[in-house]
């Protein structure tokens, strides 16, 4: 299955609107956004653990990152609450499940083989620092080469500067209204923007956004 795989193509997708679907594992449903093709190719969904699910170790062949949204997520190593952000290197085995229910944001087969390092961090205890205009506060979560995930939180009536993504860019808007020239991103919102595409951003309500930059090269 192929959805919205050509990623020179700016997509933008309010996934309140998408239905829930069973996935291929029992117990889990999704909100597929973007599949470049088999179980091994690159996707970007929203995942839903029904209550006492539970599955066998997997490999991601080109690493996962995911970030709890609601409910406590499970694997070998813990247990992680909403907020919760994990990046699975490439060739990472792991069992998985969630005895309460969870919903996930998950990106698969995203990360290069020399991101050899695992990462979670607890995005609502961690420190954040200021960006790079004011009404901005910003969350690094990981970065390699050119590829840069981070947390964003604009104040009411923040703007930032005109200006372009080498790599492209992904948003998910997690709060509030994300605005730029092209329209309005309430919550929900999942907005990809290829190779040097440009826009001048601002949110006069205020927002949360998860921010991916320069992963689209390819």
């Amino acid at each position: 299955m192929k959805l919205n795989q050509d990623s020179s193509r700016r997509v933008v997708l309010e996934s309140p609107a998408l239905q829930w679907v069973d996935s291929s594992l029992p117990g889990i449903k999704r909100k597929l956004l973007e599949h470049h093709g088999d179980e091994f190719s690159r996707s970007t969904s929203f995942l839903r653990y029904g209550p006492n699910t539970q599955f066998e170790p997997q490999d991601n062949v080109s690493g996962q990152e995911i970030l709890v949204l609601e409910g406590v997520y499970e694997d070998d190593a813990g247990s992680y609450t909403a907020g919760t952000y994990i990046k699975n290197p490439p060739g990472l085995s792991h069992a998985t499940g969630s005895e309460s229910g969870c919903t996930l944001f998950v990106k698969n087969n995203y990360l290069t083989l020399d991101d050899t390092q695992r990462t979670v961090i607890d995005t609502r205890n961690a420190d954040w620092f200021q960006g790079l205009v004011s009404g901005l506060t910003v969350l690094p979560l990981a970065e390699i080469g050119t590829k840069h995930t981070a947390l964003v939180r604009w104040a009411p009536e923040t703007r930032f500067n005109p200006h372009r993504h080498y790599g492209g860019e992904e948003i998910l808007v997690l709060e509030g209204v994300f605005e730029d020239e092209f329209g309005r991103y309430p919550e929900g919102t999942w907005i990809r923007s290829p190779h040097m595409s440009g826009h001048h951003p601002f949110s006069i309500e205020g927002c949360l956004i998860l921010v991916m930059t320069g992963h689209l090269l390819d």
